[in-house]
């Protein structure tokens, strides 16, 4: 196949292109550089020899139609991994935030819509939730989000469901659940809890937690991502136009898994307590039925696997 992957120098988007060019694809990468890591694109050309894919690279923005159009000219498939993932930031700066997230979204799929591109896989996010105590999220749930960042991922979610409605664009949306894995940069203004108690845990740091720690997470490994968005790109008629949970169908507190990376590293890491920040939901879970069912998507990694994965993977 020929797929586009929109910020593919991304954490997630890189080890997409990485499973891309294993399998043989040609794959085409759009990046400003604004969050992704050119690093992280390093040895592309390496996997696309072993895989005997093909790679290459445009620098641009999504906020720009015309460098959309220039991506997506000949490809089968837009794997669309780009925005400021950040919830911190979308309360900050949420014009900024929405120009990137609502509105590059918008131009990705009046240009692939326009080049009849068979597959549109967009990257949603479990915040469109909000805090709804219902546990676990079920994608028939009303979205109320409370953040800009969960707003403006369920209005690009919208926009999808409403160009398959419209103009029957094969469009699906993937709403991921705290994603963690190699890759992901501790060192980040809004590094995820994952990597930034891994990190902690390696160099003997102390790692904040916002609140009492008592909040629930559901983790999922980065490889569960990939294939989630390899079985959206392939899915029949009957999935397109719809949003599904990837995640592991299980929780746990971020007070249990300061332990388990404690456990990790053979010492206990202490955290330092702030006061919660705006914006953060209390407890989140995801049922991954409609998923299981529409896309054949079942978890591989489990939360335990997927972090000594990623402790492996960390520089000593």
């Amino acid at each position: 196949m020929r797929l586009l992957v929109t910020g593919g120098a991304g954490f997630i988007g890189s080890n997409l292109v990485e499973a891309l060019l294993g399998r043989g694809d040609a794959v085409r990468v759009l990046d400003d550089f604004s969050t992704g890591r050119r690093e992280n694109l390093a040895e592309a050309s390496g996997w696309a020899k072993r895989g005997g894919g093909s790679f290459e690279l445009i620098e641009g923005d999504i906020r720009d139609l015309a460098t959309c159009r220039r991506a997506v000219e000949g490809v089968d498939a837009v794997l669309h991994q780009a925005a400021i993932p950040s919830v911190p930031r979308s309360v900050r700066d949420p014009v900024a935030t929405n120009a990137v997230n609502v509105a590059g979204t918008l131009h990705l799929l009046v240009a692939s819509r326009d080049a009849s591109v068979r597959r549109f896989v967009f990257a949603s996010s479990s915040s469109v939730y909000g805090e709804s105590p219902a546990l676990p999220k079920v994608e028939t749930m009303p979205p109320v989000p409370i953040s800009p960042y969960g707003l403006q991922k369920l209005a690009a979610e919208t926009y999808c469901r409403l160009f398959h409605r419209l103009y029957g664009f094969p469009a699906i949306a993937l709403r991921y659940f705290n994603v963690f894995g190699p890759r992901q940069d501790p060192a980040s203004e809004y590094a995820a809890v994952v990597p930034r108690f891994l990190a902690a845990a390696r160099t003997g740091a102390t790692p904040v937690v916002y609140g009492d720690g008592e909040q629930s997470r559901d983790f999922t490994y980065v490889e569960n991502v990939v294939r989630a968005n390899l079985l959206a790109s392939e899915a029949s008629e009957g999935a397109l136009g719809g949003a599904y949970n990837v995640a592991c169908g299980a929780r746990i507190s971020l007070n249990d898994l300061l332990g388990a990376v404690g456990s990790l590293a053979g010492r206990p890491v202490r955290a330092r307590h702030e006061e919660a920040r705006p914006g953060d939901i209390r407890h989140s879970l995801a049922a991954i039925d409609l998923a299981a069912a529409r896309l054949g998507y079942r978890p591989s990694v489990d939360l335990a696997e997927g972090l000594r994965r990623t402790w492996e993977r960390l520089a000593p």
